[in-house]
């Protein structure tokens, strides 16, 4: 989306949606806590994800169907380490899984939409975090990307830091995030015209006033 259509979507009914993402120590969580505290809505993919998994009786029978009918407890809740078990030994049961969890994330998320839409006020922006836009079609979804950035040393001092992880587990899991970045998919897909904003979150330039930056382009 181009800042002349950012414009018009900014005059329309609905709210413009922002999606926020970055790899492993690029500090998009923090990124969205500053959202919140300024006031915004944030839709967290991956808690939401979890929740939905646990309430959806049409996920579950998917899960037993297709996956392994050892999906789901007698008592109605999600048998986790099942499910794992079999997906992260079977590429087309994982793609089975994330087909059904994308396709429920992506229905909650235009309802949430929906429902900020017909509130007195309604807002003007809402945010989606995000650690898998492309794979999850969500960059298709929304009116545009915020990619948070850092270097790759920061990303694992914090990473480490964090998580009690070895530096080797993290710059292992950057690697495997490279694909997610929608400024890396939008250069190897210019068709596909993908809007996605760089915030570089280093460290050393203060983060506060970048946001703000950014979202001055909405008014």
């Amino acid at each position: 989306m181009n800042d002349n259509q950012t414009g018009a979507n900014a005059a329309s009914s609905k709210p413009i949606l922002i999606a926020v993402t970055g790899g492993i120590g690029s500090g998009k969580s923090v990124v969205c806590r500053i959202l919140a505290s300024l006031g915004y809505q944030i839709y967290d993919c991956d808690s939401r994800a979890k929740k939905l998994m646990e309430e959806s009786d049409s996920i579950k029978e998917t899960l037993k169907r297709e996956i392994t009918p050892e999906a789901v407890n007698p008592d109605g809740s999600i048998k986790r380490r099942a499910i794992a078990d079999v997906v992260f030994s079977d590429p087309e049961k994982l793609a089975i899984l994330d087909r059904a969890v994308h396709s429920a994330v992506t229905a909650d998320i235009l309802r949430w939409r929906d429902n900020a839409s017909s509130a007195t006020p309604a807002p003007d922006l809402l945010f989606v975090e995000t650690a898998i836009p492309i794979k999850s079609g969500l960059y298709r979804l929304v009116d545009d990307i915020w990619e948070v950035t850092a270097p790759e040393e920061v990303r694992v001092a914090r990473a480490v830091s964090r998580d009690n992880s070895s530096e080797e587990a993290v710059r292992g899991r950057i690697a495997s995030q490279a694909a997610e970045s929608p400024s890396l998919h939008s250069a190897a897909n210019p068709a596909e015209n993908i809007s996605c904003r760089t915030l570089p979150n280093d460290g050393e330039a203060p983060l506060l006033p970048a946001i703000l930056e950014l979202l001055a382009l909405y008014k």
